[in-house]
């Protein structure tokens, strides 16, 4: 059994592209649909879908057309034994702007950017570029 399903799901994001694998299945979790959905959107992922029965998540990776993977590196920040919290002000962005800092707001999962758009702070999930 996992503890830190958000910490298990980008590294098994990152170490799926670093082997060249195209689909990453993952026990299904709204909060990590919510996650891969902004990843989606934020260009990291290619597809995100759901099957059933088990229920499950399944993640379509993204790659350049040089046939490299999107995602060069990630790293977490909150975790389950010491949970971080930014405001709106602090949630700067990542890498000059070539990454993106993943924060759960009330208002929802949002990026860097979409936290300082809409003023919203919350828990500091992860970095990724």
């Amino acid at each position: 059994m996992v503890s830190d399903r958000v910490g298990d799901f980008i590294i098994r994001l990152q170490n799926a592209g670093a082997v060249g694998k195209k689909v990453v299945s993952l026990p299904y979790s709204a909060h990590l649909e919510e996650i891969a959905k902004k990843l989606h959107k934020l260009g990291y992922v290619a597809e995100v879908t759901t099957s059933t029965n088990p229920k499950m998540l399944d993640v379509m990776l993204a790659y350049d057309e040089k046939g490299k993977h999107l995602i060069h590196g990630v790293k977490r920040i909150s975790k389950p034994g010491r949970r971080l919290y930014v405001n709106a002000r602090e949630a700067h962005g990542v890498k000059n702007g070539t990454g993106a800092r993943i924060i759960s707001t009330p208002k929802g999962i949002l990026s860097d950017t979409e936290a300082r758009k809409v003023r919203a702070g919350g828990e500091n999930l992860f970095e990724i570029w």
